[in-house]
């Protein structure tokens, strides 16, 4: 075995040799004190680029996403999202323990809201009732296969939210990857939008971080919180000098992986005893599911893994993940799918 590839996430992503040498070079200063120029510059291209009046460096984006709820929501507001979304799902409950609010959670069709289903939930004014205070999307959505919003729905989204005296955060982590869908600027995503947490870690191959966004108040606030959770950063321009190259030069070609993610996905469906839905096929992600009575995805991941040396996200005896990323290759899906179809053969 002379190569590892690893498909467990976009998360895995080494930093690419101009990130190594522009972090080498980096000028830094003291972030708490607002002296690191690096940072300063990496906040001022993500605002620009977002179209957003601001923007924040936060060490990930669970911190970005729980400084915006407390950025929008006083404790005790009631809080709109898909119930199987990353905040709801991933983030150790800070929403409830950290922030104080309470999730309102609603099913959504590959992990996306209908409008209608978003309004229902919105319950009449009553002393028995929390105020809503926010909805938050998550665009793409991760359990829902990488999925994409369509743009009349956060119209939509933006409209009830307005309608409701609410805000409307999006935890975009991978945005740029729905941006690269949708074939547009990212701003068309995100204008109907308060604030918008998106990575640098994951598809875009940063080490570290994610950027938090909205307005200048709303950053103004989110600074004090980001120090209240403990993300007051010193000379963090070593790591920001790797956000810079992932917003020049990383985010214009996720397009690239999103090919290879549905190159694995078309043929892993074909291999029998293997279904992959291609529908929720739209960026990055691939699910996996096993037929019953097959070989499942615990045996199937082993032997990936000790056979091939792939590595993938076995979630369940039914269920893989796997993710193409800037260091995987199309001969590398060619080796994945052979190796697939010898293990189910």
């Amino acid at each position: 075995m002379s190569k590892i590839i690893n498909l467990m996430s976009d998360t895995v992503t080494q930093p690419t040799e101009a990130m190594r040498k522009a972090m080498y070079e980096a000028k830094v200063g003291d972030d708490v004190q607002k002296m690191d120029p690096t940072v300063i510059e990496l906040q001022e291209l993500a605002a620009q680029m977002t179209g957003m009046e601001a923007s924040l460096f936060v060490p990930s984006g669970t911190m970005g996403n729980l400084i915006a709820l407390m950025c929008h929501c006083r404790a005790g507001m009631e809080v709109f999202m898909e119930s199987t979304s990353h905040i709801n799902l991933y983030e150790v409950g800070g929403i409830a323990r950290v922030a104080g609010l309470m999730p309102n959670v609603i099913k959504g069709e590959y992990g996306i809201i209908d409008p209608d289903a978003l309004r229902g939930a919105i319950r009449k004014e009553d002393v028995h009732f929390p105020t809503p205070g926010m909805i938050c999307i998550e665009n793409t959505h991760n359990a829902g296969g990488g999925t994409v919003h369509p743009l009349e729905y956060l119209k939509e989204y933006r409209t009830i939210a307005d309608k409701h005296n609410m805000k409307f955060h999006m935890d975009g982590a991978r945005v740029f990857n729905a941006a690269a869908y949708l074939d547009i600027d990212v701003k068309e995503i995100l204008k109907h939008t308060d604030s918008v947490m998106f990575c640098l870690s994951k598809g875009l191959s940063a080490p570290v971080g994610s950027m938090l966004c909205g307005t200048k108040e709303f950053i103004k606030e989110a600074l004090f919180i980001r120090k209240m959770l403990g993300g007051g950063l010193r000379q963090v321009g070593v790591l920001a000098a790797a956000g810079l190259v992932s917003l020049r030069e990383m985010t214009t070609r996720l397009t690239d992986d999103h090919k290879l993610a549905k190159k694995l996905a078309e043929g892993l469906n074909a291999i029998d005893g293997i279904t992959v839905d291609l529908k929720a096929v739209q960026t990055n992600l691939v699910f996996i599911k096993f037929d019953e009575g097959k070989k499942d995805a615990i045996y199937f991941g082993n032997e990936l893994k000790e056979k091939y040396g792939v590595l993938c996200g076995v979630r369940n005896a039914g269920l893989i993940r796997m993710l193409t990323h800037c260091q995987v290759d199309e001969a590398d899906i060619d080796y994945v799918l052979d190796s697939a179809r010898k293990i189910m053969a």
